[in-house]
């Protein structure tokens, strides 16, 4: 497919990059904007061309996607974005939301009704959390209920159409059919938070007894065929954004591959170069997931295009959680998002940091680059104003995320300085650096965090180590004081859920200042707080 921007290498896209948007654009029309938020499952922040970091890597000269590169050519490139969480179900209840998985305890990813997925930890038992995700429905016990994006898109005029993975909402709650929770049109969109298979001749199912609620519903007509998951649902997608532009209708399309999530199973259609570049088997097959997901991107925006309205449509893209890591992938575990340390699940920065590129004509300056910190959080509020949502003051209350439409349109910068927080009380079930209970700040180039077992604080300094090797919480004690003490105030404010003693069967304290004794790992500091 010819480009629909033209050619556009990655290094004219950087040499058109400033630090910031340096002039204020101004809408091309006074219709209402259309959405597209394409949201793609475990991409790491290195799983792209586009490079991120100060220096183009190994991991962006190995996999290919022209069409992110183009993106970011018209739009606003985020190098220092965050998943709300380091797994899936959370991030994606906070775009919903607008709230912190600390709020909505929401803190883990969901699958059966009831069930606990927290795999089991020596030292710590985790809270009794929202296991059962989001739900319209308030009467649904362990779930999330609150202002859905979708259902408030809807009241504004809007067309709402969810493609590809849901995972909001676990199996047998009302949350697991995003119909319900405001979306006009559903395409193979579930509880299940992974496909059964990625290969329509194997229906998209494993196949597996026990395994059914992970095949994708509403593809039938695909089975038995040689079309690939992401190809069959990108299909799907553009035929229901033709169908709301045909119906005069703005359009709300939140469009989540299941890629590229495992199974780790080869596209095909580009695994060749892979092949013959000499990546193992399991790395190139990864990378063939990732080249479809950017060719389903150019399709998508091609049809815009076609359709006459590319010009009155902002996209975002994203993803979830950092890259998968620990498992599954080909060489030493836990190095396949380097320059950064560890990878989903972890508290490090492999396990939240995510590409983020948001463009929309007459407002993003275009090739420029944000450096400032943002995070999931901050697409509802972003979203709402872009919708022009009557009375959106009134769903953002009590969030702590920030409106970005002025910082794409350069009216406005981010304050580098804000505290951004995660939560995770969670083992997630591999065991690797990072991958334990944990909570986290990160304000201006300093990152804190507090693993719950053995109460102990880790400083960063991101700016100039990245990769957090060196633990500067004993030679910067007035940082790690001062954002202990901000960490302990937005999980107070938040009500969030601490991790629960195996002993003693209550919760245990907020993460302590920094410095004091209660930091130092006494076993009396335990208990309420």
């Amino acid at each position: 497919m010819r480009s629909f921007f033209g050619a556009v290498t990655v290094a004219a896209t950087l040499a058109a990059a400033p630090s910031g948007a340096a002039a204020v654009f101004q809408a091309p029309t006074t219709r209402a904007p259309n959405i597209v938020v394409f949201l793609v499952d475990d991409l790491g922040w290195q799983d792209i061309q586009l490079p991120l970091h100060a220096e183009t890597t190994a991991f962006n000269r190995r996999y290919r996607t022209p069409n992110l590169v183009r993106l970011a050519a018209r739009g606003m490139t985020f190098t220092d974005a965050y998943a709300a969480a380091p797994v899936c179900t959370p991030t994606r209840v906070a775009l919903l939301t607008g709230r912190s998985p600390a709020s909505t305890h929401v803190t883990n990813w969901t699958q059966r009704r009831d069930q606990d997925t927290s795999a089991p930890f020596p030292l710590l038992l985790p809270p009794e959390w929202n296991m059962n995700g989001a739900s319209p429905d308030p009467r649904t016990p362990h779930a999330f209920s609150g202002p859905l994006l979708p259902k408030i898109l809807r009241e504004a005029g809007y067309r709402t159409i969810h493609a590809g993975k849901a995972h909001w909402g676990a199996v047998g709650t009302p949350g697991a059919d995003p119909h319900a929770l405001g979306f006009d049109v559903n395409i193979g969109g579930s509880a299940a938070g992974q496909p059964g298979s990625y290969l329509g001749r194997k229906n998209y199912s494993s196949g597996k007894p026990g395994e059914e609620f992970r095949d994708v519903p509403g593809l039938d007509a695909y089975h038995g065929t040689d079309t690939f998951l992401t190809e069959a649902l990108t299909i799907e997608a553009n035929r229901a954004v033709d169908e709301a532009v045909g119906r005069g209708h703005p359009f709300f399309l939140h469009f989540a591959q299941y890629a590229v999530h495992t199974p780790i199973e080869t596209d095909e259609r580009f695994v060749a170069r892979y092949r013959e570049a000499g990546l193992p088997p399991r790395e190139a097959a990864y990378a063939s997931l990732i080249e479809g997901v950017d060719k389903s991107l150019g399709d998508v925006v091609e049809n815009l295009r076609r359709l006459g309205v590319l010009e009155n449509t902002i996209i975002i893209f994203g993803s979830d959680n950092g890259g998968l890591a620990a498992h599954s992938r080909a060489g030493d575990p836990h190095t396949q998002n380097a320059p950064l340390r560890s990878g989903k699940g972890a508290a490090y920065e492999g396990g939240i940091r995510v590409p983020l590129v948001i463009a929309w004509p007459g407002h993003t300056r275009p090739g420029s680059s944000n450096r400032a910190p943002t995070i999931t959080d901050d697409l509802f509020p972003t979203l709402l104003d872009v919708a022009r949502v009557p009375n959106a003051a009134s769903y953002t209350r009590g969030t702590v995320g920030r409106d970005l439409v002025p910082a794409l349109g350069g009216r406005a910068t981010l304050p580098a300085d804000r505290p951004l927080v995660w939560h995770y009380p969670h083992f997630w079930g591999t065991a690797g650096p990072g991958i334990e209970p944990f909570s986290a700040i990160r304000s201006g180039p300093w990152k804190l965090i507090f693993f719950y077992a053995g109460r102990r604080y880790e400083l960063y300094d991101l700016k100039a180590d990245i990769g957090e090797t060196t633990n500067l919480a004993e030679t910067s004690v007035a940082v790690a004081a001062r954002l202990s003490r901000l960490l302990r105030s937005a999980l107070s404010d938040a009500g969030a859920q601490m991790p629960i003693d195996p002993t003693t069967r209550q919760p245990v304290a907020l993460p302590p200042v920094a410095g004091t004794r209660a930091a130092s790992g006494e076993r009396g500091q335990r208990g309420g707080d």
